[in-house]
């Protein structure tokens, strides 16, 4: 068994997902990505990652979305959530704080 963490990557843009496994990866974190809202849900409930980086804009069910469902799941609430958006304001990350994410992050990643 392996005591890596494992960081669930959510982004429904694939050149963004890609990215950010690959410096999870090189990092020494088990990343398991996922390209859409859907996916994200079943992960985090059937792979119990140990942090979720979350896109805030995603078509079908969004970030805010998908955070307010995981930390309403009690098998899922305690996983920590960091947004992440190149296009949120002001308001969609205070959503997303009192939705129970724990930070959030600008894109593009410096």
């Amino acid at each position: 068994m392996s005591d890596r963490q494992v960081i669930l990557a959510v982004d429904d843009n694939s050149s963004s997902l890609q990215l950010v496994t690959s410096i999870l990866t090189e990092a020494g974190y088990k990343a398991l990505p996922a390209n859409g809202g859907e996916l994200a849900l079943k992960a985090a409930t059937s792979a119990k990652p140990d942090l979720i980086l979350l896109d805030v804009r995603m078509p079908g069910i969004g970030g805010l979305e998908v955070c307010r469902r995981i930390k309403e799941n009690p098998d899922t609430t305690h996983i920590p959530i960091i947004l992440i958006s190149a296009f949120a304001d002001v308001s969609e990350w205070a959503d997303g704080l009192r939705l129970g994410a724990a930070d959030y992050v600008s894109k593009p990643f410096q």
